[in-house]
């Protein structure tokens, strides 16, 4: 059996379809990423803004007379900009999946019950006698 070459190897990973796929995801998602980014910071964060009078930002307090600054503001705006990213993207996600399935049908459930022949009592699919009138079933 020949062995195969480093770059044989290597060529043959990269080609995987599974590789192939991670890649594309990679790269879709860092566009898709920009148009979420801009979303929240072009368009909500500006009107949250405008609720909330002011952007937080700009929060801050000094320790050991103004050599470390604490920048809370800063982490305030970070959290609700994750938070409102979040619920972008579950909004976005939501609405892809109503369009997916869409135009499927569910399909019926295998049923678990079924009639008796004689006596017309809802019984289990897999009785052979019924419980109620104690009549053989086929």
């Amino acid at each position: 059996m020949k062995k195969k070459g480093f770059f044989a190897e290597f060529k043959e990973f990269a080609l995987r379809g599974s590789v192939m796929d991670l890649a594309v995801g990679v790269i879709i998602g860092a566009a898709f990423q920009a148009i979420v980014n801009s979303l929240v910071e072009d368009i909500l964060s500006p009107i949250l803004g405008l609720v909330l009078q002011g952007n937080f930002s700009n929060l801050a307090f000094s320790l050991f007379d103004g050599s470390v600054v604490i920048r809370y503001g800063a982490f305030i705006m970070a959290i609700i900009n994750f938070v409102i990213m979040a619920f972008v993207i579950f909004l976005i996600v939501k609405g892809i999946n109503a369009l997916r399935n869409r135009g499927k049908k569910d399909e019926p459930a295998d049923p678990t019950e079924k009639t008796c022949p004689f006596c017309q009592s809802q019984i289990s699919i897999k009785a052979t006698r019924c419980p109620h009138c104690t009549s053989e079933l086929k």
